[in-house]
């Protein structure tokens, strides 16, 4: 007899949670959606995410060296685990950053629609949409980047030191994430936890609204019997990434440089400390040459194919899973509301 209220009450657990489910507000679940398809796209390349990183502030140790030989000295001096150091800022960054940005999208997308309808419905939507949301998200996430960064720029030196990877003087030790946090602040405050703040939302802007522009704008031309395929998904993404890295790729060399160097006078290649976008274009090309404005790019190449590809594709499956109605459901609620 135990046994039928025991079936009932797992019915009735199951409706629970499924109306619980359907009474979660969309907004929440866009960014439920978002963060995980950050965390899930993120932990995917993380080893390519810190051999750019390195790549680019590191000029002397990895110029001459390709992505291959670059994966397998890094093994050597910091193991495998070394791949991924870094990574836990990495992804305590990219969940809240992700889901901002899928979610502000949504909303800023739908308040164009209903406040400004002279812009139409087209990519132009997608493209102020996409940026509003890249530079929202990028002011409320910043020293978790600031973070992973410094972490991903140390590497463990060897015991014979003409053999190792040499670190550069002035640049302190960290041990953690919280280590960053107090060492930047007793630096600087606030303001140096937002350090290279500029050169990312320069960066960002343009980056997170060609995104949207190229994958809604591709997928828009898609037949409709096609539009639900994850080929067709990750195809979009990887050309939207590959497109808007390449168009913005030194300033995010620029930023990297501002986050790693100490607060000196002078940076580890003897040039000027940088302290803004433009003035460091300037020092990175003088000291440094034009082609380290650009160190990385190949790999990152190979990084944001699948980063931008996955990141897509899972929020996209995300929000179909979570139930999340259609966009234009969305904005005719909104719109009676």
């Amino acid at each position: 007899m135990g046994t039928p209220s025991q079936g009932s009450a797992a019915v009735a657990a199951a409706r629970v949670d499924l109306c619980a489910l359907d009474l979660m507000p969309v907004f929440a679940k866009e960014m439920v959606a978002g963060g995980v398809a950050g965390a899930f796209s993120k932990t995917a390349i993380a080893p390519l995410e810190r051999l750019k990183i390195l790549l680019q502030t590191r000029t002397n140790e990895f110029r001459s060296l390709g992505v291959l030989s670059s994966l397998n000295k890094l093994r050597k001096h910091d193991g495998v685990l070394g791949f991924y150091k870094g990574n836990g800022a990495s992804v305590l960054r990219i969940v809240p950053y992700a889901a901002l940005h899928y979610m502000a999208y949504e909303r800023y997308r739908c308040w164009i629609l209903n406040n400004c309808p002279s812009l139409g419905t087209g990519p132009v939507v997608d493209l102020l949409a996409g940026s509003a949301s890249g530079g929202t998200a990028v002011l409320c996430t910043y020293p978790l980047d600031l973070a992973r960064t410094k972490l991903a720029f140390q590497v463990n030196n060897s015991d014979q030191p003409s053999s190792g990877l040499k670190r550069p003087k002035g640049p302190p030790s960290y041990g953690g994430i919280k280590d960053v946090f107090r060492g930047v602040y007793s630096e600087g405050g606030m303001r140096a936890l937002y350090r290279g703040v500029g050169p990312t939302l320069m960066g960002i802007l343009p980056y997170a609204g060609l995104k949207f522009y190229i994958y809604e704008g591709l997928k828009a031309h898609v037949p409709e019997d096609y539009k639900n395929s994850v080929t067709l998904k990750l195809s979009c993404g990887a050309a939207a990434g590959l497109f808007g890295q390449t168009l913005t790729y030194p300033l995010d060399v620029v930023r990297r440089q501002m986050q790693v160097q100490s607060h000196v006078q002078h940076d580890q290649f003897g040039g000027p400390r940088i302290t803004g976008t433009f003035q460091g274009l300037k020092v990175i090309k003088q000291t440094q040459g034009w082609r380290q404005l650009f160190a990385g790019l190949s790999l990152n190449y190979i990084k944001v194919v699948p980063s931008v590809a996955i990141g897509f594709t899972a929020y996209d499956t995300m929000k179909h899973l979570l139930k999340i109605p259609p966009r234009e459901n969305i904005k005719s609620d909104q719109g009676s509301t």
